[in-house]
């Protein structure tokens, strides 16, 4: 049984690939995520600091 992992892009990033990866990971327009993490930041700055743990965590794509 082979599993999904999630990791960052590389080739469709803006900063460090984190959002790129996401939508590779749930098949959904890079965008879209995007556009969420722009409203996490204005909403308390929340996404701020989950895309900074995210791109510490996430591996790059090989």
């Amino acid at each position: 049984m082979m599993t999904k992992k999630v990791y960052r892009s590389k080739g469709n990033r803006m900063i460090f690939g984190v959002c790129g990866g996401l939508a590779e990971f749930f098949s959904i327009d890079p965008t879209l995520v995007r556009l969420a993490a722009v409203l996490l930041c204005a909403i308390g700055g929340s996404g701020i600091v989950g895309y900074i743990i995210a791109a510490i965590l996430m591996p790059e794509a090989v």
